[in-house]
């Protein structure tokens, strides 16, 4: 099934797609004189490595409330027989798709030709495959893709919800390094307005904050007024997913009413039902490559704008820029949160300028994996998903407190906001994660908060 988590596509339907694509890269590569022939693209060889890479400071003490598993990366290094090495990267605990060891083994011995627009390999074999392909020809990965259309493409800096001056300094820290774009969660834990407000102070009218707030505003009637309130700073561009996306109704009602973009995840509704009703203003598009430019298709057609959601460190990036490239419609700022790492897993960064990066013209990928960062942070493979236990600590000004703890699923606070736990947010709400001194009052409260939390204290 070649689906991601929000897929669209069904398999049969998928891999002729994948097919089609497949057949068009071959024949603009045959056109260009970049293939003597199609056997030097034979797989002889896939390595895998995973690393675990530290986040920087400020993203440190916000994700390790909720998505430390984010460290773990898959590094894939695919070789051919002409003797060209293309590498690719998954994102182990947040991907749409991981290697295995079925897929690993179905692509030896292949064309790397035939096998790099089938989804079903996952995130880092078929980036790697792309991009030993491009090597192998001297051809960028765009060429392999399909037209470019743009130069450069918009990025945008990402960060999980955070304290507000958290949020002030990324964002400060982004029109630093040339961003113009800074995506984070909405959430009823932290105080919106007070985030947004410390955001705006920083930066100048024309950089872009979008807030995530994953259904959390839950309907309507209750999220209009805290979006139209936040829609008063001119930095506030798009909010995403405001309430769940099946409301189709409630979601129509907030484009209708805010200035502010609303984005959903392509997929759900359909898309078709999306343009026929104008709920909402475009897509966060993920995915594989013949995902990504089925979507980039119908997206050119209808004139609704997109940005490309593909998350890793480095590797994953670049990979993203490709897209950019030839998907006329990506227009908003990719989502990519390679900016989360203290190292990056390119020799090279990826340089921005008025919020856009260059669209690589080099072989490939156009960037080389920094060898040295992936010995230094190369591990042995987590059997599952590392869970480190978490107490998280949320305060009002008025002294009420309340305990959440980890409970071995991801996304558990944000499960228990939509499920009504927290109080909606209220001014002044503030959250940290509490640090397990091994005390036998942290343990305590831990057991409570996971055996019936989230606890007032």
């Amino acid at each position: 099934m070649i689906t991601g988590r929000r897929g669209f596509l069904s398999a049969t339907g998928g891999m002729a797609l994948a097919t089609a694509f497949s057949r068009s890269s071959r024949a603009a590569l045959r056109a260009s004189g970049s293939v003597a022939s199609e056997s030097h693209f034979e797989v002889t060889s896939i390595q895998r490595t995973t690393v675990k890479l530290e986040f920087r400071e400020v993203p440190r003490r916000n994700m390790d409330r909720e998505i430390p598993h984010w460290r773990y990366a898959e590094i894939v290094d695919v070789t051919l027989k002409c003797g060209v090495t293309g590498s690719g990267e998954t994102l182990l605990f947040y991907t749409w798709g991981v290697p295995s060891d079925e897929a690993v083994q179905r692509v030896m011995g292949r064309s790397a030709l035939e096998m790099m627009w089938d989804d079903s390999l996952g995130a880092g074999l078929q980036m790697a495959l792309f991009d030993a392909v491009g090597r192998a020809a001297d051809v960028p990965v765009h060429s392999l893709l399909g037209h470019q259309v743009h130069s450069r493409t918009p990025l945008s800096w990402w960060n999980i919800d955070t304290s507000a001056a958290d949020m002030a300094s990324e964002c400060r820290e982004a029109l630093r390094l040339g961003y113009m774009s800074y995506k984070t969660k909405g959430r009823p834990w932290f105080d919106v307005f007070h985030q947004v407000n410390e955001a705006c102070a920083v930066v100048p009218e024309n950089f872009r904050i979008d807030m995530d707030f994953n259904d959390t505003l839950l309907d309507a009637e209750r999220g209009l007024p805290i979006l139209q309130q936040l829609a008063q700073h001119p930095q506030v561009d798009i909010f995403e997913t405001p309430i769940p996306q099946r409301d189709v109704d409630g979601n129509r009602e907030i484009t209708a009413a805010t200035r502010v973009n609303v984005a959903m995840h392509y997929g759900n509704p359909s898309p078709s039902t999306v343009v026929a009703t104008h709920c909402c203003d475009g897509f966060v598009v993920g995915g594989g490559a013949t995902r990504l430019v089925s979507a980039g298709r119908f997206c050119k057609e209808t004139e609704m704008p997109f940005w490309l959601q593909l998350v890793g460190s480095g590797l994953t990036a670049a990979f993203s820029l490709h897209f950019g490239g030839v998907l006329e419609q990506a227009l908003w700022p990719a989502v990519n949160c390679h900016q989360l790492f203290e190292e990056n897993t390119l020799t090279h960064p990826i340089l921005l300028s008025d919020g856009h990066a260059d669209v690589p013209d080099a072989p490939g990928l156009g960037y080389e994996v920094n060898r040295d960062v992936v010995e230094k942070n190369r591990i042995e493979k987590p059997a599952t998903r590392p869970e480190p236990q978490r107490l998280i600590e949320t305060t009002w000004p008025d002294g009420r407190r309340m305990l959440t703890a980890s409970n071995g699923t991801i996304n558990f606070m944000l499960k228990a906001a939509n499920n009504g736990l927290y109080p909606y947010f209220e001014s002044g709400a503030d959250t940290r994660l509490v640090p397990d001194d091994g005390s036998q009052e942290w343990k305590a409260n831990y057991r409570r908060a996971r055996e019936n939390g989230p606890i007032s204290v």
